[in-house]
Parts: C-alpha cells; structure tokens; sequence
C-alpha cells in the first residue's frame, strides 16, 4: 500500500479497498484459516486503521488469536484489541476470559502480554473485571521480576482511571517492600505506583519512606561500575532517583534521627557530585545528572528544615544562572523563587540579585525573565525594596504585553508593603500609571486613593504631586482619575499657593474632561461640587460649567442627571448643609490589600511567595505536602470593583462610604430609573450622600461585564451597593479570569431592545421573547471604534458582547468578552471569524478555541490574533451561535478592525514634513474630501481623535496654529505606506477640510473616509 505504485491519495484508497474486499472474502470463505493467516490479515487491518482509515470487521477474528499458544498470533491479537476495540463493545467479555486465562497460565510472557492489554485499555469494564487480580500477582512471591513490572504499572494505570474500583486491603503493606527488590526494574515500577498511593493515602505507606532512603542511599554512593545495567551517561539510575526523591516529598522529614541523618547524606553526595566535573562532554549525560539534582534541591526545599542544604542549594542554583542553557536557567529562577520564601535561605537568594537583575534586561525568552520577576518580588525586602521596584518600572517600558499587568500589580504590591516612606509609594505609583497606564487595574488606584486618606502625613504630599502629574500635555486617564479624587478632597492644602491656587487647580482639571470617558468625567462632577465645599470663591466658575447645555443636555443620562442635581444643590443648599454633605472622606478600615488578592487569583492559589504564610502552611500540614488555602477565601478588597470584587463579599460598615462608582452609573436609557429614585436627602453625610446616588444605578444596571463606557478599565470606584449580578461577575479585562456563577435571580427584560454605548456595529435585532432566537442581519458598522481600542461591540438581552485590542506594526491581538447576562447556561458555544472574499488574502485572523458552556451570570473570554498582510477596506465578520432554552441563537457582528489600526507614529520637524508632503504630490496620491462638521469642533476633543486615530500630531509644524498636522506609518506583511495628514477646520463655517497624502492611493482613500467620519 506504500510501494511506488501509490503515487497518490486516490491510488492509496483504491489500493486499501481492493486490501479490505479481500481480507473480508478471506474471513467470510468456507475454508477455515489456520493462525498465521489470521494473524496476517488481522495485521493488516491494524496498519490500515493506523493509516486512518475506518475498520468495522475482523474483531472476531483478533479475539479468536488471544487464544493461541503462540506467541507472535497472541500479541497481533492483544496490539488489535488494544487499539481498536472500544470498551463498550459486545466483545470485551470474551476478551476478558481470554485475558484471565492468559493471567492463570504462570506463562510470563503472556501474562505480560495481558497486564499490558489491561493497562492500555484501562477501562471501567477491565478495573472491575481485574483490579483484585492485578494486586494478588503483584505481591506473590513466585512471581518473576518482568511480570512484577508490569503489574506495578498496570496497577498504577487502573487506580489513575478509576481509583474508586482499586481495593486497598493487605496487599498495600506487602507492596512497599518491592523497594527492597534486587531487580531495579521492579523497584522502578514500584515506586511510581507507591508514589501515587502514598499522595491519597499517606498514613498507609508511611514506612516507605525508610526502604526509600535506604534504597536512595545505595544508589548515589555507588560507582557507576555496580549498577552496569541501569547506568546512563554515567549516572547511575537516574529514573530511579528522581522517582525516589519524589516519593520522599509526600512525607515531612524523618523523625528518626538515623533515617534523617542518612537522607542528608545522600543529599549531599548529589549535591557535591553537580560540582565534580562532568565525566561526559554529552548532553544526555548532563541532563540525567541534573534531573537528579533539581529534584534533590525539590526536597531540600520542601523539607525547609536544613539551613546549610537549603544555602548549598542556594549556591548551586546561582551557578545556573548564568548557564548557556535557557531551560537550566528557567528551572533555577523557578526553584530559587521557593527558596526565597524560606527564613534560611532568604539572604542566600538576596545575594543573586544583580545576576536576576541582568537576567531580566538581557534574557530573550520571555517566559525565563518573567521568571526572573518572580524572584525579584519574591526576594524583596525593605533592604532592596528600592531598588527592585525601580528596575521593574524600568523593564516595564519594554516588557512584553502578556506580562505587563502582573508587573503592575507586583510593582504596586511592593512599593505598598515596603513602604516606609509614603511620599517614595506615591511617587512610585504615578510612575507606574505615566509608565504603563492601560494595565494598571482598579484595585491599583483605589488602594493609592485609600492609603492617601488613611494617612493624614501624605494628603498635602499627594496632591500637590497629583497637581504636578496633571500639567502634563498627555496624561493617562487613571492619573486624572486619582487626580480628581485627591484633589477633591485634599486641593485646600495646596490652595494657599498662587501656582495653585483653586481656580487653577479647577481649570487644570477642567482641561482633561472633553479628553475622559463618561466614568471618568463622572468623577470629575463629583469633585467639582466638592471644591464648591471646599473653595466658595470658585462657586460661580463651577455653577456655569454644571449649567451649560453640554452637561444639562448631556447625552449620557448619569452625567445629566449629576449636573442637573449637584447644580441644585449648590444652589439651595446653605454653606453648613454643603459642608455636612460634602465633607472629606473618613478613614477606610484596615484589610488586606485588594492588590495582593487581585495577584493571588491572577496567578493561582499557592503562587505569590509569602514568607510567614508559608511557615504556617508548612507547620500545619502534617504530610509536608502541599495544602493550600484559597486565596479568595479571606481576602477583601476595599472598595470593590463593579465589576465584582469577589475578595470582599461582606458590606462594609453603614456608617463607612466608599468611593463613588461612576461606572455603577450606566443605565439602560430605556429602562430609566424613577426620579425620586435619586432624591437626596440634605442633611445626609458625605458617605449617604455618595451612596444614594451610586445604589439605584447599580441595582438597575445590566450592563454586566462592566463595558457600557467607552473602557471599564478606567471605572471609578463603586458605592456600596448589595450584590447584584454584575457586581458577581469578575474583572472583564482579567486575561485569566474563570468564569463566575450568577444566582438565578437576575433579571432578564423580555422586550427591551440590543443596546450598546460606543457599539462598533450597528446590528439590527428583530423584537423577540428571551426563549426566541435571535436573528441578527450584519450591517455597516458605526465608526466609534476608529480611535480608541476598548469598549460595548454589541448588547442584547442575552448576551453582551465587549472587547479590547492591542496592536503593534502589522500584528495585532484582540480579547473579546461574551457576557452570559442571563441565569441559564448557555451550551455548544461556539465562534469564527469570516473574511470575505479579498480580504482573506489581506488579513490573517485566528481565534482561539473556547469553552462550548457559559454559566448563567459569567463571562468567557477568547482571543483573537490579527497579521495585517495588505492595506484593506472590509472588516472580518465574528459569527457566534450558542443554544439557549433550547432555541439556536445565531448573531454576527463585524469587528473593528480598520487600517489605520496598523499605524505606528512617526515624529518630524516642520522641514522634513513639508519636505516629505511635496515628495507626495502625485494625483494619485493625494486624497481631499471638506465636509460639514457633525459634532462640536472642540480642539482638544479633535486633538484626541487624530493621536487616537494612531498618527503622530505634530505641533508647531504647520504655519497656520489652528490646523493639525500628523504622521505615521501604515505597517502591513508586505509592505509599508507612509502617511501624512491636515486637517483644516474652519469654525465660522462649522466646516472641515482633510487632506491625505500617502504612497498608495487605496490607502489614501481608506483613510479618509475613515478620519473624516470622526467628526
């Protein structure tokens, strides 16, 4: 069949059929076939299937060869049942009289053959049928030493795949003296099994652990001479060994002093034998030998009980460091990590630090420097606290985009614990928001928020820094975040400065509200009516912005319904009554901080190194083994996300507001809440106050994955509301985040209509009844994901849908959120991408597979990875379908992917732009378009759409100040276009002229069409 005469696959499948009709006339003719006829033809079905095609005969026939006395008949028999017959099959009873024929027989070899078809079939049916057999021939003493073996493992393959049909009875004590046994083999075979025992039922093989030692002891003082037939590379069975330590690690150290003793030893010789030169320059010889010791330095770690072991391996461990081996350096960091959380090797581990250092700098494999900051935030203390936390915020400005987040939390954790200058934590964290602000969480700056007003010390300190950060041209929206909030509060301690004085400080803040999202500029109203409070002098400022047609008519109904009630306030409310509600904020209680938890369940329980924790864990845990807690399971967060911070399940305190959650706002505009809903009552304190305008918007809010402003990253903090379904679910943007169940009590609106804020596609979605499937027609999308990444792509009364993209040159990766907003599951969940037509050729999209069930209440994230390949006009198509109550859902949305997505700015001189722009004066070139104005012409809302729309702005370049000029350049697979842009705008005129210039005249077009939308 693999002859040269099957030159193809048509002539490959002719060739088997002809080979099928065949063996089927052979075994369906009258003339019987003597055993090596059967075997042949059974054989040869065994390749064909091999070869992937189906087979539906000749399973009689393999059963009928177990029943041979020849050897090469009986194993074709046993390979065929192993591989093909399925263990609900009709066959599988005289397969296992056959097989307990073959056990009884004392042959060896076929009672090898057996175990081996037990263990590789290793269902239900064989565990019931043999799983006191395989035990009984285990442990007999007349039992030769191959068939041991293969017992022992069969055993272990039958307690792996249904551990609940093995029987522990006699034979359990009898098993661990096979430690004992002359033939290494059997004692290889023995300690695995042993080893998966003794992890479910430790008490009962306890006394392994001296036949353990004993046997480790003989093997790493012995020459390699002595065990000739199990020395690789010149190690001497090195399996064996790391089996052997292995198992030791299911046991805390030895009590007995000479058992102990003797361990240590042995431990030593492995650890001086990794200093011996090697005695072969072959890479299997080194790797054998440090298998062996990385599992020796396993237990020493484990053990903790060791200070000169634990520093020896310390010691070894920095040698590795530096190795030329990337793998050898990646197990040293992980296992140092460990080390670091031990009281005796702790400043053993300090001593590497500059080598981490250098590791984390130079290192080309990221998942070795992400280990390399693992051990930095492991091995920090107040001694290099400082200069740990400055070299991650340096690497943090080149780190890799999968491990950005985890930094920064590490980094806020540390700057938090080992702060013993508050100014120096303040300072560390408005770095790390100007550093990396798009992945620094909301845990991050509510803890910032909540230490400044605990401590009276650095309230002047962080306003004033805040103030400063603030004068920045370019500010992240997280530092405006904790800038209004702080200077809400504490701006009166830096008023009696004329460079900052009340009025200055409201103008500065006042400058980055056209730039925020609706959260944001939520917040910002919020300190407004506080520095009313605070600054009477600015009243009159303040009064007239809350008073303009661009708040009181404000689209968003939260921002509205904000201006139109602080504006009333200020207004009838006397100068004692502002003071009661507006007064600053009272001190939070102490917790954990929500940062730490955030870490723990990013990484998983057990992950983040702590010291005291791990001495606890260690002292109560009686096996050594690990044993530990959840890491959700006593953490609070303070406050807690909208999203749901699932680490503080208690309320807090009545009497103990918490920040105002602007995202806790996002109402469905055609479900409005009742206006006396939000009456508040003005003799309530600031916490009431904050409160009663947080509570109604939260309960009524169905915007689930927290994605109904433009980035639910930047959310201000919630009010203390009770738990509803959104605040049960996690944080959206949380690459790792499991999905979280919701109680069956939310709300599903049977009649409301798909609603999104900033929804890319504008899907038209038929009125339907929540158990109607839902029919939704693919239109042109709306242009709102042209300049900005985050944000609602498309909303119903089942599912939402959010995503946040990232892109850099020609490559780009999307996460995309599916919100189960109902208490049902959904079942065989399922997505694609379609690109039609040209586009497949233009842009590469792959997705990653998912989960095919979404709980009720819980959220599923899937990632999407975007190759640019050529400049392109369509957008790729996501298909998603999902059974609900049984109905087929089906919804297809078009993802935002545009070309100008693919930009990387590009900064010049006025010279070389005018320079560049006349080299791009060809016809073809050239793309104009003057278009009315459809939004307000705000300059810096302008400036915004252009850095947004992923070109450089170049001030001071054009002759003309009120024009905007930008470069960039379009990076796709194949090649690269440059582009420069003007856009004129003329006020009187409510007009706009925009002209491009680039080297294709597709892209040209593609662009304009695509700016010129935006405003």
């Amino acid at each position: 069949m693999k002859d040269a005469k099957c030159k193809s696959k048509e002539a490959e499948i002719k060739r088997i059929n002809k080979e099928l009709a065949n063996i089927r006339s052979k075994f369906k003719g009258d003339k019987a076939l003597d055993g090596y006829s059967k075997k042949k033809y059974v054989c040869k079905l065994l390749f064909i299937f091999l070869l992937g095609h189906d087979i539906d005969f000749g399973h009689m026939e393999a059963v009928n060869l177990l029943s041979s006395n020849k050897y090469t008949e009986k194993q074709i028999g046993y390979l065929f049942i192993s591989v093909l017959v399925n263990s609900n099959s009709d066959l599988i009873r005289l397969i296992n009289n056959a097989i307990k024929n073959d056990l009884a027989s004392r042959n060896p070899t076929f009672m090898n053959l057996a175990l081996h078809c037990i263990a590789n079939v290793g269902s239900r049916e064989m565990a019931e049928a043999f799983a006191a057999d395989v035990p009984r021939i285990l442990v007999a003493g007349d039992t030769m030493d191959s068939v041991k073996q293969s017992a022992a493992l069969c055993l272990l393959r039958l307690n792996r795949t249904s551990p609940d049909l093995v029987p522990m009875g006699e034979w359990t004590a009898r098993v661990v003296h096979l430690l004992n046994d002359q033939h290494l083999g059997v004692v290889t075979a023995a300690t695995s099994l042993i080893t998966t025992l003794a992890q479910k039922n430790p008490d009962d093989f306890k006394t392994s652990v001296s036949l353990a030692v004993a046997r480790l002891s003989r093997i790493v003082t012995s020459a390699s001479t002595d065990l000739q037939d199990y020395t690789y590379y010149f190690v001497a069975a090195p399996w064996l060994s790391v089996k052997l330590l292995r198992l030791l690690q299911c046991y805390p150290p030895p009590e007995d002093a000479a058992i102990r003793g003797r361990l240590t030893e042995c431990l030593e010789t492995i650890l001086n034998k990794a200093q011996e030169p090697p005695k072969s320059k072959k890479v299997q010889h080194s790797n054998a030998k440090n298998a062996v010791l990385f599992e020796a330095i396993s237990l020493i770690i484990h053990h903790d009980s060791e200070p000169t072991l634990l520093v020896r391996a310390c010691n070894q461990l920095g040698q590795f460091l530096q190795h030329r081996e990337t793998n050898l350096r990646y197990l040293a960091l992980e296992s140092m990590c460990t080390l670091a959380s031990s009281e005796f090797s702790h400043e053993a581990v300090k001593t590497h630090i500059e080598t981490v250092i250098n590791a984390l700098k130079t290192e080309r494999d990221v998942s070795v420097r992400q280990r390399a900051v693992d051990l930095l935030y492991a091995m920090c203390d107040r001694s290099n606290a400082k200069q740990i936390v400055a070299e991650m915020l340096s690497y943090l400005e080149t780190a890799d985009y999968s491990i950005r987040e985890e930094i920064v939390l590490k980094v806020a954790i540390l700057a938090e614990k080992y702060a013993v200058d508050y100014t120096w934590y303040v300072d560390t964290i408005l770095n790390l928001i100007r550093i990396a602000g798009d992945y620094v969480s909301e845990e991050v700056w509510y803890r910032v928020i909540q230490i400044v007003i605990n401590r009276d010390d650095v309230q002047g300190y962080a306003a004033k820094t805040v103030f400063e950060a603030l004068q920045a041209p370019a500010c992240h929206e997280n530092l405006v975040k904790v800038g209004g909030y702080i200077l809400g509060e504490f701006g009166n301690l830096i008023a009696g400065d004329p460079r900052s004085s009340p009025l200055v400080q409201f103008n500065l803040l006042h400058s980055k509200f056209h730039l925020c999202s609706v959260p944001t500029r939520a917040l910002l109203l919020s300190a407004y009516i506080k520095f009313i409070n605070l600054f009477p002098e600015v009243k009159g400022t303040i009064q007239e912005v809350l008073r303009s047609d661009s708040q009181l008519r404000n689209a968003d109904v939260e921002l509205q319904q904000r201006a139109v009630e602080y504006l009333r306030l200020s207004c009838v409310a006397s100068t004692d009554i502002l003071a009661t509600v507006l007064e600053e904020m009272p001190p939070f209680p102490e917790r954990e901080s929500s940062i730490l938890a955030k870490l723990k369940r990013k990484k998983g329980p057990g992950t983040v190194p702590d010291i005291e924790e791990n001495r606890k864990e260690r002292n109560a845990n009686v096996n050594g083994g690990p044993n530990h807690t959840s890491a959700t399971s006593n953490a609070k967060a303070s406050p807690p996300s909208f999203v749901g911070d699932l680490l503080a399940p208690a309320p807090p305190p009545t009497n103990r507001p918490r920040p105002v959650s602007s995202a806790s706002f996002l109402q469905n505009p055609l479900t409005p809440l009742p206006p006396q809903a939000y009456a508040i009552p003005l003799a309530a304190s600031a916490g009431t106050f904050y409160q009663q305008v947080a509570a109604p918007a939260a309960a009524s809010s169905t915007d689930l994955l927290g994605l109904g402003s433009s980035t639910s990253l930047n959310s201000t903090p919630p009010a203390a509301a009770p738990p509803t379904a959104a605040s049960l679910l996690v944080d959206v943007f949380s690459e790792n985040s499991p999905p979280v169940s919701a109680p069956a009590h939310i709300a599903v609106p049977a009649t409301a209509a798909p609603a999104a804020d900033d929804n890319f596609s504008s899907i038209t979605t038929k009125s339907f009844h929540v158990a109607e499937s839902i029919l939704a027609d693919v239109q042109e999308p709306t242009d709102k994901f042209v300049c900005k990444n985050n944000g609602v792509l498309y909303e119903n009364q089942l599912l939402q849908i959010g995503l946040k993209s990232e892109y850099r040159q020609n490559l780009g990766r999307m996460y995309v959120f599916f919100g189960n907003k109902t208490s049902t599951q959904f079942l065989n969940f399922a997505s694609n991408v379609v690109c039609q037509d040209t586009l497949a050729s233009q842009l590469n999209v792959h997705l990653k597979p998912v989960d095919p069930t979404v709980d009720g209440g819980a959220q599923l994230q899937q990632i999407i990875n975007i190759e640019c390949v050529s400049d392109f006009v369509e957008a790729p198509v996501l298909n998603i379908q999902f059974r609900y109550g049984g109905t087929l859902q089906n919804i297809a949305v078009k993802l935002p992917i545009t070309l100008n997505k693919f930009f990387q700015p590009t900064e010049m001189m006025s010279q070389d732009f005018f320079q560049r722009w006349k080299q791009l004066s060809a016809p073809q070139q050239e793309v104009q378009k003057i278009f009315k104005a459809k939004h307000s012409m705000d300059t810096e809302v302008t400036k915004a759409k252009i850095i947004g729309f992923g070109v450089a702005l170049l001030d001071g370049v054009d002759p003309n100040p009120s024009n905007f000029v930008g470069a960039g350049v379009i990076h796709t697979k194949t090649t690269q276009v440059g582009c420069l842009l003007r856009l004129e705008p003329n006020m009187q005129a409510q007009m706009y002229r925009l002209t491009l210039r680039t080297s294709r005249d597709t892209v040209s077009q593609r662009l304009c069409d695509l700016l010129s939308d935006q405003f």
